[in-house]
């Protein structure tokens, strides 16, 4: 009875597979160039950035300063980060009871236009306007025409009211929405006596920021509301359309700050608005990100904006660097020492899976404000310890299958059937532990679970569409296929039994 050793189809085309990655690397270097990305964003912790102290008071009697409240404030505040694409910043409460502040701290130079948006109070009002008068200067001929709500002391308070002063120019968010109020427009050109607020931030569902691409109202704010601020917005734009002037305006107040007061000219049921000023788009962006999460539950007197230092600093950055190096160093010996030519492979594999993480570090710092932290590069050593076992998988299937008498070219091809599941099964695990390390955890480990989730994927990349189709290729080469001593499948390296035993070149068929 003769034994036969079976065919294996090649599963050719490893050309194309590498044309893929030839492809996928060059459109990340293409994207990093028209990004203007050049280096790699440093965290808090390696690069240092903008810190300041928010100390919290009581914007109005029903809002008093409570642990519960600061706590809100603290979510809300790192909403506002996130949505600005502000990575491994740093929001927390410090301190007990109601002496508690907030401490913001965000990595880099341009900190300090997050420090001054996410420290608004974002109290949004509207109110009908019920008297307008320039802003410049006091005069004690700006009175109100006898309305309900405003009495002689609201009327002194206006006409006394400077709004060319800077300290009048600055929003308080200390507006109570049931009583009417003077107010100065938020360029201190006007200043209003406002009717109690009708439609109040906290009805509003959605907002986002627009340019208007028709007209000259620049950029501006969209605003949709829920059902109940649809009713009331509804209702108040229907009863001032017939009023005359200033009574048919609706002063669009943030922070206790007239933005607008545009005329109502006829009722707007549908639940929408928008919010013009001769706004930035910065401006109109950050506007709609503060509106997006909700006012804050207490206003907040913001200390002194500070450069910090890193905390870690540059040594720990290049031990950091050093202890990656090293691990690539000794993975390298290894390969080499053991798998001999064959670990030249591993070599290749390493080096361009590190050119991919490079160039996504690069893209993503772009694109959503990546920032890598000495958190994140531990992720990053701990994922070449992941990619060295999946060669490792690999390069022992295949020689298992060598051992059984298979040439080189079937023993590649059916080692990787047989370990692709292995390989796919163990990056899942570590991927699924990186998200939800991501999703649960806070501050520095959220950096780490990033960057091993990430780099965990390169090498699932590198692996299909590197790995495999270049062990496919080189099994063609006859210095492999003829098992020659320094190739890695030499019989002594496969474990043939007898050293005299070759491995096959041909393939017999059954």
């Amino acid at each position: 009875m003769s034994t036969s050793i079976k065919t294996v189809k090649t599963s050719g085309r490893p050309a194309r597979a590498l044309a893929l990655l030839a492809i996928i690397l060059l459109g990340l270097v293409g994207t990093a160039l028209l990004q203007g990305a050049s280096s790699v964003k440093l965290g808090l912790d390696l690069r240092g950035g903008t810190s300041v102290t928010l100390q919290p008071r009581a914007s109005n009697d029903s809002n008093k300063i409570t642990s519960a409240a600061i706590d809100q404030a603290v979510t809300i505040i790192r909403q506002r980060v996130n949505s600005l694409g502000v990575a491994e910043s740093e929001v927390t409460a410090q301190g007990s009871g109601t002496n508690r502040q907030i401490v913001i701290s965000v990595p880099g130079d341009s900190g300090r236009r997050v420090v001054d948006l996410v420290g608004q109070t974002a109290e949004l009002r509207f109110r009908q306007v019920l008297a307008e008068a320039s802003g410049v200067g006091a005069s004690a001929a700006d009175t109100a025409t006898p309305s309900a709500g405003v009495t002689p002391e609201l009327n002194a308070k206006f006409a006394a009211l400077d709004c060319s002063k800077l300290e009048n120019q600055q929003g308080t968010g200390a507006d109570s929405p049931a009583e009417t109020i003077v107010a100065c427009a938020r360029t201190g050109a006007y200043k209003y006596i406002l009717a109690p607020a009708e439609v109040l931030g906290q009805q509003v569902s959605k907002a986002s920021a627009g340019i208007d691409q028709q007209g000259s109202a620049g950029w501006y704010v969209s605003l949709t509301f829920n059902g109940q601020g649809t009713s009331a917005f509804g209702a108040l734009t229907s009863r001032v359309t017939t009023l005359a002037s200033p009574l048919n305006q609706v002063a669009i107040v943030l922070d206790g700050l007239v933005v607008s007061a545009p005329s109502i000219n006829e009722a707007i049921p549908s639940g929408n608005a928008q919010i013009t000023g001769s706004f930035t788009q910065t401006e109109a962006e950050d506007l709609a990100n503060v509106l997006k999460y909700g006012a804050l539950p207490l206003a907040f007197d913001r200390g002194e904006v500070q450069q910090v230092s890193p905390t870690l600093g540059s040594d720990q950055l290049d031990a950091g660097l050093l202890a990656g190096a090293l691990g690539l160093i000794l993975v390298v010996i290894f390969s080499v020492l053991y798998y001999r030519a064959l670990g030249l492979v591993t070599v290749g594999s390493l080096v361009v899976a590190s050119l991919l993480v490079y160039l996504l570090f690069l893209v993503l710092g772009a694109a959503i404000g990546f920032t890598l932290t000495l958190a994140g590069i531990a992720g990053a050593i701990v994922a070449i310890g992941i990619t060295a076992d999946s060669f490792i998988v690999f390069f022992e299937r295949v020689r298992d299958e060598a051992r059984e008498g298979r040439s080189l070219r079937s023993a590649v091809d059916l080692g990787w059937l047989r370990a692709r599941h292995t390989i796919i099964v163990a990056d899942m695990v570590s991927i699924l532990a990186a998200v939800l390390l991501y999703f649960f955890a806070v501050g520095g480990v959220r950096g780490f679970a990033f960057t091993l989730g990430l780099t965990t994927l390169v090498d699932l990349i590198v692996v299909f569409i590197f790995t495999k189709p270049l062990v496919t290729l080189i099994s063609r080469i006859n210095f492999f296929a003829s098992g020659h001593p320094l190739s890695g499948f030499s019989p002594k390296s496969v474990g043939l039994k007898s050293a005299n035993t070759s491995i096959p070149t041909t393939t017999v068929e059954a």
